[in-house]
């Protein structure tokens, strides 16, 4: 194949636009769906700050959200998008639908993780006077690093596949390319390189957290 459609600048320019999709948008999830996380798991069952009916509300809307697929949660919340970012078009407008979908996917991961802190270090933070805040950060936070790092190992993944989903509305990247070059026109050269590069930045994602999870669970 000689790849004679495959405009490499363009590629490029397309490359970058993913990487600061994901990159954008995994900070906000990591920020928002940690808290999130946290709050579910203290206010569930047995936790330091037991509420079951907020813990219901927020189990459900989780859920709710996880529920949806990517593409028509996309288009689901177009209004508040224009709202925050003045577009729903472009890399601008593909961040808040991308935060959305892997917010509650991350935040039942860091859940998840939390679940996993051994009981009875918790309790021994608090037999020693240790605050919920303390125990969060001291303890929790700690004793699941390995678990939440492999989390948003897999919550960048998740975001790569739904960055090139995103190309759907225009959303630019690697994924908006496939579509109006490699799937519209038929240019089978320009689908076979962005494919590619998404498997590849899969690959070096997967390989840098796993690499950071071996590290911590070391320690």
């Amino acid at each position: 194949m000689s790849f004679e459609n495959v405009r490499w600048p363009e590629i490029w320019d397309a490359t970058k636009d993913t990487l600061y999709m994901m990159a954008a948008s995994l900070l906000f999830t990591i920020i928002l769906g940690l808290m999130l996380g946290i709050i579910l798991f203290l206010t569930s069952r047995r936790q330091l700050l037991e509420q079951p009916v907020v813990y219901a509300v927020l189990s459900f809307i989780v859920n709710v959200l996880r529920s949806v697929p990517f593409v028509i949660l996309m288009i689901l919340i177009m209004p508040v998008t224009k709202m925050l970012t003045g577009t729903t078009l472009g890399v601008e407008g593909s961040i808040p639908p991308l935060v959305a979908a892997a917010t509650p996917f991350f935040a039942r991961l860091v859940e998840t993780s939390l679940r996993e802190v051994d009981r009875g270090v918790v309790e021994a933070a608090q037999a020693m006077g240790a605050s919920n805040w303390d125990i969060v950060r001291r303890v929790l936070l700690k004793e699941s690093s390995p678990g939440l790092l492999a989390a948003v190992t897999i919550t960048a993944v998740t975001l790569v596949s739904y960055t090139a989903m995103s190309g759907v509305i225009g959303g630019g990247g690697l994924g908006d390319l496939a579509l109006r070059y490699g799937y519209q026109r038929f240019q089978t050269d320009v689908m076979l390189v962005t494919v590619a590069l998404l498997i590849v930045l899969v690959q070096v994602l997967q390989t840098a957290g796993d690499a950071l999870v071996r590290r911590y669970s070391r320690k």
